[in-house]
């Protein structure tokens, strides 16, 4: 089959129709979120190739079977790449399905962790090697926590200071996404404050090999199965393979759950996976009711009083700077 590419596709109404019926004949969907879209167009006109630049990350691939073989998926990507570079992007990430492994290794995509259901990856094959290059590394036993911190609680306060005394040294990982009530710059600054008298805790961002679930997208993963499941057995997995033996953890701290069902379903696949890379889960109780949704209720109401209650001085002076700025 002959076709040709289409770069800088604007999806209107009618293009966004024809587009995600191809995707969803390809057992994709559309989720919104495209930057750059290329698609690859038959002499008839239909399309029999599409995907999109989001960000850094490429989504929405997919290709006709009728093209296996003909270069379809590497034309689509070496354009999407072209733009990326153009926009100053060079590290570049997609997920895919497990069974696409290979047709994106073809295409100059690198494994960062793979499992049954799905597989990252990225443009680069010294990515990660890089970044793990860059963290300190810490004397004797090493812990971690990783966190989002929407903002920092004294809940979060007393798990990081009860991990801390369990180990010699911690790293909390602060999780790199913009997609919280609180920016990551804003985040990353209150944990920093909140933990600046542990002198054995390093604070670092997550970076982009720690995957957000606000981030991790779904597009491809059948109606039905249990993306929660899939998405933390990705980030485990590259957790337990990749980092913890790269900065010596051996211990994976993390709070108990009693009121949201897709931290607590994270927190047993933790259990599941980690022992088996040699890294132990250890579960601190919860203390009090306090979480970080409690505190944006009470900000939203403006009880000042409930939120000095539920966090340390440090994150309640700083958020009432910024409302009073």
């Amino acid at each position: 089959m002959d076709f040709y590419p289409q770069t800088g596709v604007t999806l209107t109404p009618e293009r966004l129709l024809r587009t995600e019926a191809f995707l969803h004949k390809m057992g994709l969907r559309y989720e919104g979120g495209a930057d750059y879209t290329v698609q690859l167009v038959s002499d008839s006109g239909d399309i029999v190739g599409s995907g999109s630049l989001c960000g850094s990350v490429l989504k929405y691939i997919a290709i006709d079977p009728a093209l296996q073989g003909e270069g379809a998926a590497l034309t689509l990507v070496s354009e999407l790449v072209a733009e990326a570079m153009r926009r100053g992007i060079r590290k570049l990430f997609l997920f895919t399905k497990a069974s696409n492994e290979m047709l994106f290794r073809g295409v100059g995509f690198y494994t960062l962790a793979a499992t049954r259901d799905v597989c990252f990856m990225e443009n680069g094959r010294a990515g990660l090697a890089r970044w793990l290059d860059s963290v300190p590394r810490l004397p004797g036993r090493v812990g971690a926590c990783v966190m989002n911190c929407n903002p920092f609680t004294l809940g979060h306060r007393y798990l990081v200071e009860t991990a801390a005394s369990m180990v010699d040294s911690l790293y909390l990982f602060v999780v790199s996404e913009d997609s919280s009530r609180f920016s990551f710059k804003d985040r990353l600054a209150m944990v920093r404050l909140g933990t600046g008298d542990l002198d054995n805790v390093l604070v670092l961002p997550g970076g982009e090999y720690m995957i957000s679930k606000a981030t991790f997208p779904t597009y491809f993963i059948k109606e039905g199965a249990d993306a929660d499941s899939i998405y933390a057995s990705l980030d485990v997995t590259l957790f337990g393979q990749k980092i913890a033996p790269a900065l010596n953890i051996s211990r994976r701290f993390v709070g108990t759950e009693p009121y949201c069902r897709v931290t607590n379903n994270y927190n047993e696949v933790m259990k599941q996976l980690l022992p088996a890379c040699g890294v132990e889960v250890v579960e601190i109780e919860r203390t009090g009711g306090i979480s970080a949704s409690r505190v944006r209720e009470a900000l939203d109401r403006g009880d000042i009083d409930a939120v000095r209650a539920l966090v340390p001085a440090t994150t309640a002076d700083y958020i009432l700077k910024g409302r009073t700025e």
